[in-house]
């Protein structure tokens, strides 16, 4: 009995010792620009690419559409689209500060500072990251309908984009701003 149980120890840690260990966690890669810095960059200049591609212009002259029709302007809303896809990823990462220190809000009557935005980030970041997930999944529709060439789709995704974008807004950098929720 006493060998039977000595061989099942001896078994269970030679089983134990067959286990693989987890892998190491992937490095990080250091922060260096700022969500602020993100959005100036990639995200409003993208976005304002897209809601710009896709316009009703009704004028003395009538009713003019604009849209992508061309092979070359699609790829070019198609590279606008894939930014605001990956963008989120970059905005959420670990450690990604709103703004550098010393930063001052642009309009403060209307928007926090961005100490106070970041302090609501840390305060609740899985709903920061939900918010930057719902640009990421308008984006990820947008980008579908722009494979398929389907400006209504297109433009529907644009609309869920910019509530995306506002619903954010709304929630980290102003807040406040009674205007903005009429």
């Amino acid at each position: 009995m006493r060998i039977l149980i000595l061989f099942l120890i001896a078994l269970f840690f030679a089983i134990g010792g067959c286990a693989k260990a987890p892998p190491p966690p992937e490095p990080s890669l250091p922060t260096t620009a700022t969500i602020k810095d993100i959005m100036e960059s990639m995200v409003d200049p993208s976005a304002d690419f897209l809601f710009e591609s896709i316009v009703t212009v009704a004028d003395e002259k009538g009713i003019t559409e604009k849209a992508p029709e061309t092979d070359e302007e699609w790829h070019e809303v198609r590279d606008r689209a894939i930014t605001l896809v990956e963008a989120p990823n970059l905005i959420v990462m670990e450690g990604r500060m709103v703004a550098r220190p010393g930063a001052k809000a642009e309009e403060p009557r209307v928007e926090l500072e961005p100490g106070q935005i970041q302090k609501l980030i840390n305060a609740d970041r899985p709903r920061f990251i939900d918010r930057a997930k719902a640009l990421q999944d308008a984006a990820t529709v947008a980008l579908s309908a722009i494979d398929h060439k389907d400006k209504k789709a297109l433009f529907e995704a644009l609309t869920e984009i910019d509530k995306a974008c506002e619903n954010c807004h709304l929630e980290y950098w102003y807040p406040n701003d009674k205007q903005s929720t009429k």
